[in-house]
């Protein structure tokens, strides 16, 4: 299995997993041919990187963090309840919109399961092979990501639960933002950015008063574009002012926006994004948080093609839970470019010297 940007992809390739819309409905199944016709759909849909079927990495296994039941729940969940707050509160007498309390714990139970069964669990992109990612898959990665901070941080079950609502909700005022700010493709005007601002006050009004949701959660989505040194929103609150659990999401949200496909923007890969994240490392985020962070981040995904230091093309194909900056990559070419009849792989944990200069060709 290969993971492939979509403008490396060729017809005759085959799917190796499967590629959802948002709504997590599957659009193509695995082991799908690819023609020429359904690359360009692909890219018109915005996906940016397939796994495809290589007879030389065929045994590699990339896990998912959660499963694909789990997943479909999930999305299935947070469309039909994201939707009810997309709705006019009914002015009939009597009438009262669902609690979505009790439906996202339940939800959320799954994936803090989904979650324990693997004490290595590391944060792995969970977006590629998504079309049209928005809301609700943006919604799903924070909360993914940051349960698992959580969980390794040490949090109980039930805080991490609460924390993981938090991330979940945080965007929920974004329901309450005209469609067309949300996906428009150049960049916003003055007043589309004050108007897109407003989603974390938004959130706030739409969660606070929610029963058997705590309050903290309205206060992750007031609070999760704060920053450290006060140049966040919408209070432009400091420090400690800021919640713990909206300085977890700050980061995550940050990260996730960042390697995700947007309307306005391609995405970047982990190693990238967090050295964007570093860069505000003790001004926009805390520091010991990032070290966390990062320390719970797979930052070469697997199936990626990279280029090492001695000029040969090797491909990821697993991690080490206490390096995971430092992957297990399969060398496919020599420094000249020619397939070897029999690939090997290198531990970069133990082998120092030999470092990735290039991820799909460019330059780090």
């Amino acid at each position: 299995m290969r993971l492939l940007t979509i403008k490396q992809c060729k017809p005759g390739m085959k799917l190796a997993k499967k590629i959802f819309t948002e709504d997590g409905i599957v659009l193509l199944g695995e082991n799908m041919e690819l023609t020429a016709r359904l690359i360009a759909r692909l890219e018109e849909c915005n996906v940016q990187y397939v796994y495809i079927h290589d007879p030389r990495t065929e045994d590699i296994n990339n896990d998912t963090l959660i499963s694909e039941e789990t997943f479909r729940v999930a999305v299935k969940e947070i469309r039909k309840n994201f939707s009810l707050m997309m709705e006019p509160v009914s002015t009939n007498k009597g009438a009262t919109r669902p609690f979505i309390a009790k439906p996202l714990k339940d939800m959320m139970g799954l994936i803090i399961d989904d979650l324990s069964s693997n004490k290595d669990a590391m944060i792995m992109l969970m977006n590629m092979g998504i079309v049209d990612h928005y809301l609700y898959q943006h919604s799903l990665n924070v909360c993914v990501y940051t349960s698992l901070l959580g969980m390794s941080y040490g949090y109980s079950r039930e805080e991490t639960i609460h924390l993981g609502l938090g991330a979940l909700l945080h965007d929920i005022g974004k329901t309450k933002i005209d469609v067309d700010i949300l996906k428009k493709p150049d960049a916003l005007t003055k007043e589309e950015y004050e108007e897109m601002k407003l989603h974390t006050n938004r959130g706030f009004e739409i969660l606070k008063d929610e029963p058997n949701l705590p309050l903290s959660v309205a206060h992750c989505a007031l609070q999760h574009h704060e920053r450290l040194d006060g140049s966040g929103y919408p209070r432009a609150l400091k420090g400690n002012d800021i919640m713990e659990h909206a300085r977890w999401i700050g980061i995550v949200d940050s990260y996730d926006a960042m390697t995700t496909s947007r309307v306005y923007s391609s995405p970047m890969l982990p190693h990238l994004a967090m050295e964007h994240l570093y860069a505000g490392s003790g001004t926009l985020y805390e520091q010991w948080m990032l070290a966390h962070f990062r320390d719970k981040v797979v930052i070469y995904p697997i199936g990626i093609t990279v280029k090492l230091n001695s000029g040969e093309t090797a491909v990821v194909v697993d991690y080490d839970p206490s390096y995971p900056q430092r992957p297990i990559v399969r060398v496919l070419t020599n420094e000249i470019g020619e397939d070897l009849t029999v690939p090997y792989e290198i531990n970069l944990s133990r082998e120092l010297s030999t470092m990735i200069v290039k991820v799909n060709d460019a330059a780090l």
